[in-house]
Parts: structure tokens; C-alpha cells; sequence
């Protein structure tokens, strides 16, 4: 189910905010998980077992961490002392939790790859293929929550964080609705105490619906069109060098604001929930290198790989030669995170690399000694070039990409229709909307933090013109449900 459906917005989020409101206090995260169920669920209920399969391995790894099982039931859990002794029956708990959150990952999400890459392997020194016609289909999200479900073991093992006794408890912060398909990715950390307790106020909902109307304009009005002529510049045969620009720049767009659109959503449904999650965006393409850039794309998922991979692997601590190993390794698992396709390797490797020279030479990296504006059209330029490995199908298409941007390819002579049709009034008039929000506009975090009349009506309007232009798009899925 999309946030951006007739749907979504018109049946299930009323019937959702309906429920949940008219459930006594006791009774809501088992509504909720029940709502959430039914919400991932829509396309393919076969996709809610294997949720339910992930959260009752991490929810009894949980309970074994804490020791839950030697004392009694009503006895509250207290955390692990950080740093302390574990003992081998700990020690399996988590070894189980991360191994089953990873296997079900990695089977659903790379068999075909390695079955594709194994009979190119074989065909390459002459031996047969493997000669499968067997293919597994990728459940969405699951990117996204078997990290979320991971970390709460970790955490638990750690001693950040208490075991939960409740199942519906448990159930309910691994499948919330709002975030479940893709993110923000929630530290179990981070909602605890909201789990256990949390104030619903009007001001709370006002700035939810601010948020989630916001995200609406977002991905409707800015990431949707976009993502059209994106769409045109990458589907084309053959480019002329200004075309590529423009559909690349188009795509940079797109990839903001639909991911940062669905951010924007879920954080303002979970205000109207009483949740308050976190920032997962903080403006990246005013990043001034790419070490700021990902302090500001994708803040759940850039600061999870740091403190459960780049850390764990030694970090910084273990001198420079290890430091700039760690780095590309991080890069490298995360591109192959986000799909399973040498293109995404190949953009995280850029990635890495780009993060260890700015390691090497110091805070202001490649472009140290430039102005600050400078410096950010450098990094956005990098960034963007980058994403071509990350939006085209297959590595040749990649590199013929490449080569239209730099003049490097051979036109074809039917390339000038591609043109006439890229330049039109309402691309232009979408890019540079789009350029203008990214680079003038407050962000959706900050604006919404007060809300007189004029900024609640301007709220109301750009809900209003979403849904009427959202009426005449067609299918529209977020671009990180394929991740």
C-alpha cells in the first residue's frame, strides 16, 4: 500500500486514526500491530508471516539476553551491564538474531543475484548453468526492518537498551506502519519510552498532518514529475550531452524528494500516532563534502552502519590503512544493501573511496581550500554523477550514460526527439521548483515547528492540489520500496 494512493489516504488512514483513537490505552499496540499487519500485508499476505517469523526470533533472543526465563514472569527486566561478562547462552542469542535477520535478508534479496552471476560465471568457462528457473520475490521493507529488529538485540546485548515482555509490544515497534516499508530505520532506543508511555496532543497532530501534507507536495508535485523526465533521459537509446545533464539532474531531484517525501509522511503519521521518530534528512544537497553529505542523507541508515558495522570493524582506532579499508567495506555492504545489482556496489564503492580521500586530506576533502559555495556545487556534482550507477539498469547502460555526458558516445539520429521532448514547459518549470526548494526552501523539520494561519492554510492547499494532480498520475511507488 502507497502513501500516495486514493487508497491510503481516503480508507485506510482514516479507518487507521479512527481505530486507534476509539482503542483503550491498553488495547492500541495491539490495534496498531494489527493495523501495520494488514497495511504490509495488502499486495502479499505471505510477506506478514515472514515479519512475524523475524520478530519472534528477535523478541525470544530479547528475552534470553535479558534472562527473562530463570526469574518470574512479573519481574521487571533490567539492562546488561555495558561492557560486562556474557554468558555463552547470551552470546548464542545474538549470534541467532543477527545470523537469521541476515540469512532472511540475504535469501530473499540476493538469490536471484547470485544465481544470475553463477550461470554468467559458468557460461564464461564453458560449464553449464545452474538451469533454475526458480526466482524469489522480494519483500518489501525488508531491508528496513530486519536492521530495526537486528538492532534491538544488539542494543539488549549491549546494555543500551531493556528487553521488552511484551510480544504486542515488541510486534508493534517492529511493524509500525509508518515507517515500516522504508524508514526511517528506529533504534529501539528511540521509542522505549514511547512504547511505554506517550502524550497525544493537538499540537503534536497539527504538525503530523503539516508533515505528512508536506511529504504529499513532496513526492506528487515535485518527485513525480521529475522522475518523468528522468524516466525519458534514462529509457532513451542514444543522448545528446545537454539532454543527459538535464535527466540526470532531473533524477538527483527525484531520489530526494520521493525518499525524503516518504520520510516527511511517516514522520508526521507517527505525531498523529503519539511517535515522535527522527530526522532522517537534514538538506544533503547543501553538504559541503561527501563525509557531510552523509551525515545528512539517510541519517538512520548512515549512523546504523556506523555504530553496528564501521565501529564494530575498528573505526577510526586501528590507524589510517585500516580506517580507509573500513570505510569502503561500510560503503560497499551499504550499495549492496540497497539492491542486489553491481551497480549498487559500484556507487557505494564510489562512495567509500570518496570518503577515505576526504579522510586523508582533512575536513574539506577533494575540495579543500574552495569557498563554501563552491564547495557544495563540487560535492552535489559528485553525488550526482554517482547516481548514475544507481538509477540505470545494468552496468552498460550505466557507462553509455556516462559517456552521453561527456560527449563520449555516438549520437543516434533519431537522439534530437528525445531532446524535444525533455525541454518541455512543465519539465522545466518542475527542475527548477525543484532546485529551488532544495536550495532556498527551510526544511520540513524546521518549518514545521511553528504553525500559524498562514502556514496551516499553506499546508491545506498543498494537500489540496496534491490529491487533484495525484488523480491524474498514474501508479506512483516510492522509489526505496524496491530496496
Amino acid at each position: 500500500m502507497v502513501f500516495s494512493s486514493h487508497l491510503f489516504v481516503y480508507l485506510f488512514l482514516p479507518l487507521a486514526l479512527a481505530v486507534y483513537a476509539l482503542l483503550p490505552r491498553r488495547g492500541k499496540h495491539l490495534g496498531l500491530t494489527l493495523l501495520s499487519y494488514l497495511f504490509y500485508g495488502w499486495a502479499n499476505p505471505a510477506f506478514v508471516l515472514l515479519m512475524l517469523t523475524s520478530t519472534a526470533i528477535d523478541y525470544v533472543c530479547g528475552l534470553t539476553l535479558a534472562g527473562a526465563w530463570r526469574g518470574p514472569w512479573s519481574e521487571p527486566l533490567e539492562p546488561l551491564e555495558p561492557g560486562g561478562p556474557r554468558s555463552r547462552a547470551q552470546r548464542w542469542a545474538v549470534a541467532v538474531s543477527v545470523v537469521g535477520n541476515l540469512s532472511f535478508l540475504g535469501f530473499f534479496k540476493y538469490f536471484n543475484f547470485a544465481v544470475d552471476n553463477m550461470d554468467t560465471f559458468a557460461a564464461a568457462i564453458g560449464l553449464p548453468g545452474l538451469e533454475t528457473s526458480l526466482r524469489v520475490t522480494l519483500p518489501l521493507g525488508i531491508s528496513f526492518y530486519t536492521f530495526q529488529s537486528m538492532s534491538y538485540s544488539i542494543d539488549v546485548y549491549r546494555g543500551r537498551a531493556v528487553a521488552l515482555r511484551s510480544f504486542v509490544d515488541f510486534a508493534c515497534y517492529v511493524s509500525l506502519f509508518p515507517q515500516l516499508v522504508a524508514g526511517p530505520i528506529l533504534r529501539f532506543s528511540e521509542v522505549a519510552d514511547q512504547l511505554r508511555e506517550r502524550h497525544h496532543s493537538l499540537e503534536k497532530m497539527a504538525r503530523g498532518a503539516a508533515f505528512f501534507s508536506l511529504g504529499m507536495a513532496k513526492k506528487v508535485l515535485l518527485a513525480n514529475p521529475c522522475g518523468r523526465v528522468a524516466d525519458l533521459a534514462f529509457d532513451a537509446g542514444s543522448l545528446v550531452t545537454a539532454d543527459a545533464w538535464l535527466g540526470l539532474g532531473a533524477y538527483s531531484f527525484q531520489i530526494y524528494f520521493d525518499f525524503s517525501a516518504y520520510s516527511d509522511m511517516a514522520i508526521g503519521l507517527g505525531l498523529l500516532l503519539g511517535f515522535a521518530f527522527p530526522k532522517n534528512f537534514d538538506s544533503p544537497y547543501r553538504a559541503d563534502s561527501i563525509t557531510d553529505f552523509w551525515r545528512r542523507w539517510h541519517i538512520s541508515l548512515s549512523t546504523w552502519l556506523r555504530d553496528y558495522l564501521y565501529i564494530p570493524l575498528g573505526g577510526n582506532r586501528r590507524g589510517p590503512a585500516r580506517t580507509y579499508f573500513n570505510l569502503a567495506l561500510v560503503m560497499l555492504l551499504g550499495g549492496l544493501w540497497h539492491g542486489a545489482s553491481w551497480n549498487f556496489v559500484i556507487w557505494g564503492g564510489i562512495h567509500g573511496g570518496l570518503l577515505a580521500v576526504e579522510r586523508a586530506r582533512g575536513r574539506e576533502g577533494v575540495f579543500a581550500g574552495l569557498p563554501r559555495p563552491l564547495r557544495v556545487a563540487g560535492t552535489f556534482a559528485l553525488v550526482t554523477l554517482a547516481w548514475v550507477f544507481f538509477r540505470a539498469e545494468s552496468l552498460p547502460r550505466a557507462i553509455g550514460y556516462l559517456g552521453s555526458l561527456f560527449g563520449a558516445s555516438a549520437g543516434h539520429p533519431a537522439a534530437g526527439l528525445v531532446g524535444a521532448t525533455l525541454w518541455q514547459p512543465w519539465a522545466m518549470l518542475a527542475v527548477s521548483v525543484a532546485a529551488l526548494v532544495v536550495w532556498a526552501a527551510p526544511q520540513t523539520w524546521d518549518w514545521t515547528r511553528r504553525l500559524p494561519a498562514w502556514r496551516v492554510a499553506t499546508c491545506g492547499g498543498l494537500l489540496w492540489l496534491s490529491l487533484a494532480a495525484l488523480a491524474t498520475q498514474e501508479f506512483n511507488p516510492f522509489i526505496y520500496f524496491i530496496f
